[in-house]
């Protein structure tokens, strides 16, 4: 039987611009995530990591090309329809964390169950806020937080909903040498607890030896490196 990708990527061509100033970002990539993998998305500032990861996360959508999630083929969905994919299957970690600041710790991670009209799972919360270390911050304010400890939160949250892959935009580009090292250990961490797909952008050198699977986006191409080939 043949194994069906997580998400599956063909001739995604996405530009930017106005009237005849096109700025050409993706040109037509393709690649595959299969479930487990560990995939960094490298390459220097301003070439297209965010947004390869937003039309992963049905955040954007490309100009052609087709992607299919778990075999169902994005293009055929309605926007609601995407939204309740991106709130059920993809839990998302940004640089910037985005916490709401008017809510503690255990109700910023239960966020994604009150979005899609769930019974707050606080039990699961408090479980998830355990297992990232931060437990004893559960009825602190962000601005009470770290960086280091806001990321941790950020983790626990992006696993609230039970998603199938998690993607994370330059998730360390904000901390200290330390703690982009506490989170990465983290993201592994999950990563073999959760069985977590996980896709992470970031154009640190050593983070990108990090994962089994490594796309590489400059100016002129794309290219796909298996740790194991």
């Amino acid at each position: 039987m043949t194994e069906i990708s997580l998400i599956a990527a063909r001739n995604i061509y996405k530009s930017y611009g106005n009237g005849n100033n096109i700025l050409p970002v993706l040109k037509k990539i393709s690649f595959e995530i299969k479930e487990k993998d560990f995939v960094t998305v490298v390459g220097p500032s301003g070439i297209g990591k965010s947004t390869l990861l937003n039309i992963i996360g049905t955040l954007d959508k490309p100009d052609s090309g087709s992607i299919q999630f778990d075999g169902l083929d994005l293009s055929k969905f309605s926007d609601n329809q995407l939204s309740d994919l991106r709130l059920n299957m993809i839990g998302f970690i940004f640089q910037f964390h985005h916490l709401i600041p008017e809510f503690n710790v255990i109700d910023n991670v239960i966020m994604p169950n009150l979005i899609a009209e769930k019974k707050p799972n606080y039990s699961m919360a408090k479980d998830l806020l355990d297992h990232v270390q931060i437990v004893d911050k559960i009825n602190s304010f962000p601005s009470q937080l770290s960086g280091g400890e806001k990321a941790r939160v950020s983790v626990a949250r992006a696993l609230m909903n039970n998603p199938k892959i998690i993607l994370a935009d330059e998730p360390t580009g904000n901390l200290d040498a330390e703690n982009a090292e506490r989170l990465i250990d983290l993201l592994l961490k999950v990563r073999e607890e959760f069985d977590q797909t996980i896709v992470l952008s970031t154009h640190n050198k050593k983070l990108s030896k990090l994962g089994n699977k490594k796309f590489e986006i400059t100016k002129n191409q794309f290219k796909i490196r298996d740790r194991f080939k």
